[in-house]
């Protein structure tokens, strides 16, 4: 008895001490045009970051989204400033900028991160909402 007693004390502490370890990492999914679309529209409290410069979005963004321009000097200064406990949302023009700034943020330690792989564009193509300023 007291054998088992101690097999499943260690069981459990090493699932507690894996899921101690795992907590705080960051998750960071690329997700389709469509399921971005999808997770969006369900999620009141996350945070949808458009990563094109000013130009680029005067011509369009998904509705709701900020503004951080990763072409900026900046960038990576604004992004530091953000709630690493959030649900972000990135996107860019075509997915190169967001997979950048979700690299960043993995390193920076935020817990979620949603990239849009194939960015603004793959949005526009499939004809999905797209606001105006």
């Amino acid at each position: 008895m007291k054998k088992y007693i101690l097999i499943l004390t260690a069981i459990v502490s090493f699932e507690y001490a894996a899921f101690a370890q795992t907590a705080n990492t960051t998750v960071v999914t690329n997700l389709s045009a469509e399921r971005f679309k999808a997770i969006i529209a369900n999620d009141k409290n996350g945070v949808i970051i458009d990563l094109r410069t000013s130009d680029e979005m005067n011509k369009g963004y998904i509705k709701g989204a900020i503004q951080i321009d990763f072409l900026a000097k900046d960038a990576e200064q604004q992004i530091d400033k953000l709630d690493k406990n959030k649900t972000y949302y990135i996107y860019c023009a075509g997915g190169g900028r967001s997979a950048d700034a979700a690299e960043y943020m993995e390193k920076q330690k935020f817990i979620r991160v949603y990239n849009f792989e194939k960015g603004f564009s793959e949005w526009e193509k499939k004809g999905f909402p797209v606001e105006k300023k």
